[in-house]
């Protein structure tokens, strides 16, 4: 592989791009799931948050970090081949390089959605 071509386009999936928002979208599922079943059979109407807000922070930190590892991915393939061509040429590089560029934005929004739907747990201290 030279550094001006990236690998083959038909092995390279799409997938790549919507990979941080879904960390978001399982965080968000599961956090609110947690609660909410905390809440109803554990806690009661007027229960502590303690337990459900550790799990909501460790999910948090998961899901961050897993963003972490894709913005790094997607930095890597942004800046591959030197960083010199403009991603939006129709070449295969040109399309490389803007998958990167994206999914690294996406991972930038995914991980400010996931601090802000972390932070109902800082600010809500119990079940009612």
């Amino acid at each position: 592989m030279s550094p001006e071509a990236p690998d083959d386009e038909s092995n390279q999936s799409l997938w790549f791009v919507v990979a941080a928002p879904l960390c978001w979208a399982a965080h968000f599922l599961v956090s609110y799931a947690t609660v909410a079943v905390w809440c109803e059979r554990y806690a009661g109407r007027d229960g502590s948050l303690y337990q459900a807000r550790v799990a909501v922070a460790a999910y948090t930190a998961a899901a961050l970090g897993g963003i972490g590892l894709i913005a790094l991915a997607a930095w890597r393939r942004y800046q591959h081949g030197g960083g010199t061509e403009a991603f939006d040429a129709d070449t295969p590089l040109g399309r490389h390089r803007f998958i990167g560029s994206a999914t690294l934005l996406l991972s930038a929004l995914s991980a400010v959605a996931t601090a802000y739907s972390a932070l109902t747990v800082v600010f809500i201290r119990d079940c009612h």
